[in-house]
């Protein structure tokens, strides 16, 4: 499956943002989809994903209340609503993808095997 992801941009804090994320060549119902995201010198950070196989969403602590993971499988797209924006969400933000995660490991980038291309988000305080 292929990833194609978009939405990113420069905004201020407080503002929101929707990134999609879109499949195409695969089943996209059955797989795991996820956002991750990575700011200059830090590692890869899970920021939400979701599984109708596992059953619901989960999404960090630093995004929840603010972030919400929906997809829609007629469109292959997954998007991330981004609300309230703060500084320390800047970061280069990726979708990933996986038929092989379950609940204990659906937090973990290394268990996704198809990843987007990235898209930078920049929020300005």
């Amino acid at each position: 499956v292929q990833l194609q992801a978009s939405g990113g941009g420069l905004v201020q804090a407080g503002d929101s943002l929707r990134l999609p994320c879109t499949a195409s060549g695969g089943a996209f119902s059955r797989y795991a989809t996820a956002w991750f995201r990575q700011a200059p010198g830090k590692e890869r950070e899970f920021v939400a994903t979701t599984s109708g196989r596992i059953g619901g969403t989960a999404y960090a602590d630093s995004v929840k209340g603010r972030f919400t993971l929906s997809r829609d499988n007629a469109k292959n797209t997954v998007y991330l609503e981004m609300n309230s924006l703060k500084p320390e969400d800047t970061a280069v933000y990726y979708c990933a993808a996986s038929t092989r995660v379950i609940l204990s490991t659906w937090r973990n980038p290394n268990f996704y095997d198809y990843w987007g291309q990235g898209t930078q988000v920049t929020v300005s305080s």
